[in-house]
């Protein structure tokens, strides 16, 4: 049953509108930062020039989440993936279930999953570019073609305004549990770093973990929370570093902060065996598990 809602405010439990109204403004908050600091333009697609790192590489460290999502997981499940990038879980998870419907708007993300899908052995995976909802909702119907067992969204809506409609579909599509992968704080460590540095103002942090905790509650879910450390990116070199950092500051290649980029990185890049980081300090990765008992 969904956990019980004050009957009168509590400021110990805030109201599911004052959440969802904060979300979205802080949501707004982030466009409008980078709209003012910008020297580039958003690319039509945004992943294209990074997709490849989503390939799975046979030295990748093992991914704790792959373990519990695996756990979650009966044979006989079927599976909706909302933002299923690469393929990190939804083909793996294509193997031990009946099947899974990887929701993936990004065409070079979709490239590098269907690569993944055909290099695989058995995994079940269809694959439907679109965005999260459907179009169409909030009729239920819209979400029919989604019908599954478990939904997962992992690295999905730190940057999505309308986070009520996009989790009311994900509860209507599915029949046994909810799943969202989510990390601490929104995953742009280089831009917290060096946002300001660069820019002459603090990086606006997007909602994460915690206000994905508060959401839920306020919706009368009380979800199971297992906690893994995140595994932290590395670049094979430090030009990869610089195109990664300047991708996260919106910098144009070549330009005076672009330069100052460049004298900056090295005070907080570590080398290591594998390649190069920027990681201050160590970070979790949560799993929320929930079951979708939507008011519906």
């Amino acid at each position: 049953m969904p956990i019980p809602r004050p009957a009168t405010p509590d400021p110990l439990r805030p109201d599911l509108g004052s959440l969802e109204a904060a979300w979205a403004a802080r949501v707004a908050a982030d466009r409008e930062q980078v709209e003012r600091a910008r020297e580039v333009d958003d690319p039509a697609d945004y992943y294209a020039p990074t997709a490849g790192r989503f390939r799975p590489a046979p030295d990748r460290p093992v991914d704790p989440v792959a373990g519990i999502l695996a756990a979650i997981a009966h044979p006989d499940d079927t599976w909706l993936d909302i933002g299923a990038g690469g393929g990190r879980y939804a083909v793996p998870l294509g193997r031990i279930t009946r099947g899974v419907v990887a929701v993936e708007p990004s065409p070079a993300m979709r490239a590098v999953l269907q690569d993944e899908i055909a290099r695989s052995d058995g995994s079940r995976v269809r694959v439907v570019a679109e965005s999260w909802p459907p179009p169409g909702w909030p009729d239920p119907a819209a979400v029919a073609p989604y019908a599954a067992s478990v939904g997962l969204f992992a690295h999905v809506g730190y940057d999505i305004a309308a986070i009520g409609p996009f989790l009311d579909a994900l509860e209507a599509a599915v029949t046994r549990r909810c799943v969202a992968v989510v990390a601490e704080g929104a995953m742009t460590t280089i831009a917290r770093l060096l946002w300001e540095p660069i820019h002459g103002e603090p990086r606006i942090l997007l909602p994460a973990l915690p206000e994905l905790l508060a959401v839920l509650i306020a919706r009368g879910r009380l979800p199971e929370l297992r906690l893994v450390p995140r595994v932290v990116p590395v670049y094979a070199s430090a030009d990869e570093l610089h195109e990664v950092a300047r991708r996260q500051l919106w910098l144009r290649p070549g330009s005076a902060l672009d330069r100052r980029l460049a004298t900056l990185l090295p005070a907080v890049a570590t080398r290591t065996e594998a390649g190069w980081t920027v990681d201050p300090e160590p970070t979790r990765i949560g799993v929320l598990s929930w079951a979708p008992e939507a008011d519906r």
